[in-house]
């Protein structure tokens, strides 16, 4: 496929429209439509829908971004292996909250230092999210905690993360679910998957959660708690970073709930220099 055409296509894709892009690539109007517009005649189907002043991809239009994005990347690691330069371009990755603020920072800090071509990106979201994206190819790979059910998914230990409850303090001491009956809990959306660990502990109790308050932050999961608004299971680094230790009740966990590994996956048999780069920077 022509890799120019692949640019613009992505380009009116991401700025959803023809104007936009063709400022960004510095372009006339004109050639874009003419590009897109034979790109579209080439393939058969249409790439693309109006709607109000934007253009939105169609059903076809979001499959062939996913293999625009990987062959535009493929010609450019490519490029750089031939003349035996550093990884360098794009390196899209996702991670849990709680990752992305006590884990990265340092590693992400040594790995620019090392690959300073490297345009690094990084988003946060669930376990279910985070790994739907990667399949999707819209991430390289995530950092992701166990448990997770995604096929074609590649993946290698990263971190453990140490979960403890925590609780308004002056709450009782926990040593069974039935010690958390008639609590609200406070958590993150479905797809967590410390959430589903917590749901997990207390179903074996046969208790099921009938007050879930759900956040976007652990921030806000861990001031609530201190304020009295439920209860929360966060990685142990979490709650030091926060400051507020002092303010709540910590309670153990069983081993099995506690011990929580941190994965990073990426799509099977996706590979380039940059996450290849991330790996070694993680041993």
């Amino acid at each position: 496929m022509d890799l120019t055409e692949l640019r613009i296509f992505k380009a009116v894709a991401e700025q959803g429209g023809i104007l936009r892009a063709a400022t960004t690539l510095n372009r006339v109007q004109s050639n874009v439509t003419t590009r897109v517009k034979r790109l579209e005649a080439r393939l058969g189907t249409r790439l693309f829908n109006r709607e109000g002043r934007r253009l939105v991809l169609s059903a076809e239009g979001k499959i062939l971004l996913d293999y625009a994005e990987r062959l535009l990347r493929l010609s450019s690691e490519a490029q750089a292996a031939v003349k035996g330069r550093a990884p360098h371009g794009a390196l899209k990755v996702g991670a849990l909250e709680s990752t992305a603020a006590t884990r990265l920072p340092q590693v992400l800090a040594r790995f620019h230092k090392a690959h300073p071509a490297v345009r690094l990106e990084l988003v946060t979201g669930t376990t279910a999210a985070l790994a739907a994206r990667v399949m999707r190819g819209e991430l390289d790979a995530a950092f992701i905690a166990e448990p997770f059910s995604a096929r074609n998914l590649e993946a290698e230990p990263a971190f453990i993360e140490e979960l403890v409850l925590i609780t308004p303090k002056g709450h009782p001491r926990v040593t069974t679910p039935k010690d958390l009956r008639d609590s609200t809990i406070l958590a993150f959306a479905s797809g967590c998957a410390y959430r589903r660990r917590l749901e997990s502990w207390l179903g074996r109790s046969s208790m099921v959660a009938e007050r879930v308050m759900e956040y976007g932050s652990y921030h806000a999961i861990v001031a609530c708690a201190a304020a009295g608004s439920g209860i929360a299971v966060v990685p142990r680094s979490v709650l030091r970073a926060s400051g507020m230790e002092a303010q709540l009740a910590v309670h153990a966990l069983p081993p099995k709930i506690a011990n929580a590994r941190t994965l990073l996956v990426w799509r099977r048999g996706h590979q380039s220099a940059a996450l290849e780069a991330l790996r070694k920077e993680l041993r």
